[in-house]
């Protein structure tokens, strides 16, 4: 009887441990990711990745995951959702392998030495939110195909040797939320279609060889509804500050410094709700600093050194502090 009544045990480990086993079996790495993890993984080199253990990105065999490298069971397979690469010194031009992991949502590769253009390929990519291509030597011009990144959100690519002009076609990314595109060698206007996209909170373009004015950039009624942060610094930007600036309810840092920009500061942009940090130094401004930006309940900085602004009067019981003094008016 003793022996009879261990046998239900026995068929339910077996039945329990071949289930398992099946989950195993079936739940394998796709193919495609496995191929293109390892050709990335032959032309980074051993050195860079000698975490690389196995030939499985995902893990397997009693083997863990590849380092940086997320995995997620879609199906009966595993994908490779994420890789994140950064900081180890990557030599080389940029590896085309990776636009074939078509799950990604995220790629980070930033602060790395990767050379070479941005290829193409890099549309294939559709679910891609985050892009982190930042601190590189990339180069050339950024493919129009970065506009088929319908899902992207995050996009940096400063500190890099990319030229040319802004592709319009970033206006074509409606769920686009961060372009940092600042320290490259960007030539020629900001594309205005950049202000029909309704979720952009923070654009970053300093620091590169931009033309045009503002008055261009924002000519089209309702643009740039969600932008907080506008950083067009270290450009040869020209014009003066439109009064219709102040329809960017949402904006809370205006950083205009280093540029080639002219004429007085209209009132209307002490009206900018939320306003905090304004920087027009080292321009060509002139005249006088209204009085509303002594009253603004928010402003905290304001640099206006290297201009002609003509001194206001600070009106009495105000205790703001801007940042400048008497030495930097034209009296």
């Amino acid at each position: 009887m003793a022996r009879h009544s261990r046998l239900p045990s026995v068929f339910l480990f077996i039945f329990v441990f071949s289930s398992i086993q099946n989950v195993v079996v079936q739940c394998k790495t796709l193919k495609r990711d496995v191929k293109a993890l390892n050709e990335i993984k032959a032309s980074l080199g051993w050195r860079v990745v000698y975490t690389w253990v196995g030939d499985d990105p995902c893990g397997g065999g009693g083997l863990p995951p590849w380092s940086g490298v997320t995995c997620t069971t879609q199906d009966d397979y595993r994908v490779v959702t994420e890789l994140a690469v950064y900081a180890v010194s990557i030599v080389g031009p940029f590896p085309t392998a990776v636009t074939n992991l078509l799950d990604l949502t995220r790629l980070d590769l930033h602060n790395n030495k990767l050379t070479g253009p941005l290829p193409p390929q890099i549309g294939r990519l559709k679910r891609l939110k985050t892009l982190n291509l930042r601190w590189n030597k990339l180069q050339d011009v950024i493919p129009p195909e970065i506009g088929e990144l319908k899902q992207l959100t995050h996009l940096y690519l400063s500190f890099n040797n990319f030229k040319g002009e802004i592709p319009k076609e970033l206006a074509n990314l409606p769920e686009l939320r961060y372009l940092h595109l600042h320290e490259n060698h960007f030539t020629g206007r900001i594309p205005p279609e950049l202000g029909t996209l309704q979720y952009l909170r923070h654009v970053d373009v300093g620091n590169n060889r931009l033309v045009g004015t503002i008055r261009e950039l924002i000519r089209v009624e309702g643009c740039f509804p969600a932008l907080r942060n506008l950083y067009l610094n270290s450009n040869y930007l020209t014009g003066g500050i439109p009064a219709q600036l102040a329809n960017l309810t949402n904006l809370e840092i205006l950083y205009l410094s280093y540029n080639k920009m002219a004429g007085f500061l209209p009132a209307s942009i002490a009206h900018i709700p939320k306003l905090t940090y304004l920087y027009l130094d080292h321009n060509q401004f002139s005249g006088r600093i209204p009085d509303a930006f002594y009253k603004h309940p928010f402003l905290k900085e304001m640099y206006i050194e290297g201009n002609a602004f003509r001194p206001g009067v600070n009106p009495v019981g105000v205790h703001k502090v801007l940042e400048l003094s008497d030495s930097d008016f034209l009296f």
